[in-house]
């Protein structure tokens, strides 16, 4: 499945009010700048570290894109 992390992490919206993964992917959905088809790795670690919202530490990118990248790379 050719799918984007963007997509991928959508799956995390609307969670429990206190899970990371859903405090991420809310923030990362109201982003209107994020890149949303890209799947590269550096791309979107760039993008989290330099202009990204607080509610996505790098640290729980990380991990979201590793899941991703088990999934669908």
């Amino acid at each position: 499945m050719d799918r984007s992390f963007y997509q991928f992490v959508l799956s995390y919206r609307g969670g429990e009010k206190n899970d990371p993964h859903a405090i991420f992917a809310e923030s990362m959905f109201k982003d209107q700048s994020f890149p949303r088809y890209e799947r590269s790795f550096d791309t979107l670690s760039r993008y989290i570290e330099e202009k990204a919202d607080p509610q996505m530490p790098s640290v729980l990118f990380d991990e979201l894109y590793r899941h991703f990248e088990d999934r669908f790379l």
